[in-house]
């Protein structure tokens, strides 16, 4: 088994609407550092990334922060996290998070969040790479994305090549088991 395995967690820069989105990201953060595990995430200190980061960081996580320079100042990389990676461009910072990532998390976020994870997918799909993707479904908030691939599958427009690879989680002890089950079958 690997010594270090990491997720990689795509998640909003603000915290939204709702004070459980901020509440869940830190003690996600928490948890996936007391499991031991390394975080890579966008670099942000802002939102549900920074909430992630402190809850990892608490741990004693390696946090791994890749930021591109334009958002460095609007994002504020974090400057407690074990690395920041300051990049040109988007699609440098998702490559390096991509190449760092062992699994892939999606919590609430807006249109960035929405991009990773469908660039992941996509990935996922035409076997970039042999990775999982996990949704966390707090509060519901993928059921219009889950009910878009259902639609995209209904209509002839999608059709799994490894439907394990991609799975849905509602709470942090069904994110840490599905994350250990991963680990255990594929980190061998």
């Amino acid at each position: 088994m690997k010594d270090k395995f990491t997720v990689c967690v795509f998640c909003g820069s603000s915290m939204g609407k709702n004070a459980i989105f901020s509440q869940n990201a830190f003690q996600i953060g928490l948890a996936l550092g007391n499991a031991g595990y390394d975080i890579v995430y966008g670099g942000g200190s802002n939102g549900l990334m920074g909430r992630v980061a402190d809850g990892a960081i608490s741990a004693g996580s390696e946090v791994t922060g890749v930021i591109p320079i334009f958002l460095k100042d609007v994002e504020a990389g974090h400057a407690g996290i074990t690395r920041l990676i300051v990049t040109d461009d988007m699609h440098t910072r998702k490559r390096i998070m991509y190449e760092k990532a062992d699994i892939f998390l999606a919590l609430p976020g807006g249109i960035g969040t929405f991009d990773e994870t469908i660039e992941v997918l996509t990935w996922l799909q035409l076997n970039v790479f042999n990775k999982n993707l996990i949704l966390f479904n707090l509060k519901s908030y993928w059921n219009s994305f889950i009910r878009m691939i259902e639609d995209s599958t209904a209509a002839g427009f999608y059709s799994p090549r490894n439907p394990g690879a991609f799975s849905v989680v509602d709470t942090t002890t069904e994110l840490m088991l599905k994350i250990h089950n991963y680990q255990e079958k594929y980190s061998k």
